[in-house]
């Protein structure tokens, strides 16, 4: 069975193309940002090359890159007051991961501090200002938080733009983990880790392969049945997934056991850490019923240690963790009071 058409998606140099031709958008980004350096290891494109594809490539990137330091450059602004923040690479496999390192300000030299991994969803997301706050509010408590741009996330190379789902990024997440607890002044017997959408999918999938690796972990609207999500999602979407790597170009009725061996629903059995879990009705992504209300199920049948809280209509539908509005408010006291009962910061 062939795959349905692609959605049109913007190819690289997309961007970059668009400010050649005068449009005020991508115009605007080179002007704001701050100009990003191109002898970067992270812009791997050769400058030197004459076809414009290549050309327009580069400056792609150099848009993201620059994307990235205008966000970073933000973030001192706004936090470097309350908290450390550091930007890292570690190890994963054979590769280098971007990451962010956040830790309470001042540093109790004499202290031991709690882990926390914060993940990111989206396909090719990274970090931006919608986390600043949850950050924030985590190493207000007292925790040493590392935000992972695992492979697929955009502005940091080709390379790392590249995805395998369900593969490079799982095990971009452990290593992050296993960087975090070698920190100085992280105790790694306190390791939690926090996601939201494919976070929390990745977050689900940390807790089934690691199953003593984390003392607790929060899941928001996680993702956790990929045959299910192949089944209401529009074709480009489906065609996306697809061509992963993993998934060999084949939807579920061609080369079914991929997905059936990547959804966290069919491995809850694994699952040792306390876990939270929150989501909203109305959530038109991941909706309840298939994913979040199913994990509940399940994890009530083995006798699992969890919480949770379904919040009705949440404002911001999918997005409700990011909104300033009570939903988000009481998520953050319930998810980390939850966390501060295993972790103990």
């Amino acid at each position: 069975m062939k795959l349905p058409a692609k959605r049109p998606v913007i190819k690289p140099g997309a961007i970059a193309l668009t400010a050649f031709l005068g449009l005020a958008p991508a115009m605007n980004v080179l002007a704001q940002t701050p100009a990003a350096d191109p002898t970067s290891p992270r812009i791997a494109t050769n400058q030197e090359a004459s076809d414009v594809v290549t050309k327009l490539g580069l400056i792609e990137a150099e848009v993201q890159a620059a994307q990235q330091e205008a966000m970073y450059s933000n973030l001192l602004r706004q936090y470097d007051a309350q908290m450390s923040i550091r930007r890292t690479e570690y190890a994963s496999g054979t590769d280098l991961v971007p990451a962010y390192v956040f830790t309470p300000r001042p540093l109790d030299p004499g202290k031991r501090y709690p882990g926390l991994i914060v993940v990111h969803g989206g396909w090719h997301s990274r970090l931006d200002w919608h986390f600043f706050d949850l950050i924030a509010y985590a190493v207000g408590k007292g925790y040493v938080v590392i935000f992972p741009e695992y492979h697929s996330s955009s502005g940091y190379g080709e390379t790392n733009h590249k995805s395998n789902f369900g593969n490079t990024d799982i095990a971009d997440v452990l290593a992050a983990a296993d960087y975090l607890e070698r920190l100085p002044g992280v105790d790694p017997a306190r390791l939690g880790i926090y996601g939201h959408s494919r976070g929390g999918m990745l977050t689900l999938m940390a807790i089934e392969r690691a199953p003593t690796k984390f003392k607790a972990a929060v899941d928001v609207a996680g993702l956790t049945d990929l045959i299910a999500f192949m089944a209401y999602k529009p074709d480009w979407r489906r065609a996306e997934t697809a061509s992963e790597p993993y998934f060999g170009g084949k939807l579920p009725s061609e080369n079914l056991g991929p997905y059936v061996e990547l959804s966290p629903l069919n491995h809850v059995d694994e699952i040792q850490a306390p876990l939270f879990i929150a989501a909203t009705t109305g959530d038109k992504t991941v909706p309840l019923t298939l994913h979040t209300g199913r994990l509940i199920d399940a994890l009530k049948a083995r006798n699992k240690v969890f919480e949770s809280k379904i919040y009705d209509k949440a404002p911001g539908d999918h997005l409700f963790l990011f909104g300033d509005t009570p939903e988000r408010k009481d998520l953050f006291e319930r998810s980390f009071a939850f966390l501060g009962k295993y972790l103990k910061p």
